[in-house]
């Protein structure tokens, strides 16, 4: 008797939610110091290093609108989205 296998796969599901913590950029995720650090995420940024947001545990999302949070680069915000794959896609940022 033959088996039959399946695999279901749920990639890309999408979990609405809030996140709070700082938009900084990504290279210096890793550096808590970096938290709140204004002049360094706007000039990060600005060279290209994209945006993320590092909550005060030290969880590192992904923003898929970058757009939308450049304004609040170095600064603590609350993000109002979806999570998917590790990235916010932002509705609102607070």
């Amino acid at each position: 008797m033959k088996k039959l296998i399946i695999f279901v796969l749920a990639a890309g599901t999408a979990m609405a939610g809030e996140w709070t913590g700082y938009i900084i950029d990504e290279a210096c995720s890793g550096k808590k110091e970096m938290l709140g650090n204004v002049t360094c995420a706007q000039n990060c940024m600005k060279r290209g290093s994209p945006a993320v947001l590092v909550t005060e545990d030290g969880t590192v999302y992904k923003i898929a609108d970058q757009d939308k949070v450049k304004e609040s680069a170095g600064k603590k915000v609350t993000l109002t989205g979806n999570l998917t794959d590790g990235s916010i896609r932002v509705d609102s940022v607070k």
